[in-house]
């Protein structure tokens, strides 16, 4: 009985944990921020298998953003914003993501966490707001064919952090000179989210006092 206990103290109840397909587009409970400059006509929405299939389940089981974000030609700043949860140091972001196919109009996207939650990102196509925290770029430079055209797996790990923390991680299609008359920005798709926690040190010492129980009882019960 008490090694059955010792396991369940293992869990935290309050550690980051997510997993989304994007079954039904945009998630209940995520926020989106458009602050394109001059602003277009869409910001994240339901991926379209016209353009290219999801990374698993149906082929409009993913979500996206694209050159619309922004107006003319725009500096594109379109957020899409997870739900705050209990983050701890270790804790890791995984998405698969891509473009079109032979896009000559190069995309970008960040990753970025705030260490106090919520959806502050400013106001404006610079403003980060809280989300001060970089933690991944794809296609920084925003170079031809450097935004993977295939589903492709990334990742990121929060580090930094002084202890348990309420923080909020976040997607940001950001392009310098898009829109639809801009040279910059096409499509871009994100699919296959997991946020997964690491076990805290109390957590591996539980499961150790628990297994060692275990094998004491199985001795015991071999003895007899």
């Amino acid at each position: 009985m008490f090694a059955v206990v010792a396991l369940s103290l293992g869990t935290s109840a309050s550690a980051a944990s997510l997993t989304e397909n994007f079954d039904g587009g945009v998630p209940a409970g995520w926020v989106k921020v458009n602050n394109s400059d001059p602003l277009g006509s869409t910001d994240w929405f339901q991926g379209n298998p016209l353009v290219f299939d999801s990374h698993q389940g149906a082929a409009n089981s993913y979500v996206a953003a694209n050159f619309n974000a922004g107006a003319d030609v725009a500096n594109i700043s379109d957020w899409l914003i997870l739900p705050t949860q209990v983050f701890n140091n270790g804790d890791k972001l995984s998405f698969f993501s891509r473009t079109a196919d032979q896009s000559f109009w190069p995309d970008k996207l960040e990753v970025r966490f705030s260490a106090v939650g919520g959806n502050d990102v400013g106001h404006t196509s610079d403003s980060v707001g809280t989300f001060t925290t970089l933690l991944l770029t794809i296609n920084p430079g925003q170079d031809l064919f450097e935004y993977p055209e295939q589903w492709t797996q990334f990742g990121a790990t929060i580090n930094g952090l002084s202890g348990a923390t309420s923080g909020a991680l976040a997607f940001r299609y950001v392009v310098e000179d898009g829109g639809p008359n801009g040279d910059y920005s096409n499509f871009i798709g994100i699919d296959t989210l997991q946020v997964s926690a690491v076990p805290e040190p109390s957590s591996y010492l539980m499961l150790g006092l628990g297994l060692g129980l275990i094998g004491v009882l199985r001795q015991r019960r071999a003895r007899g």
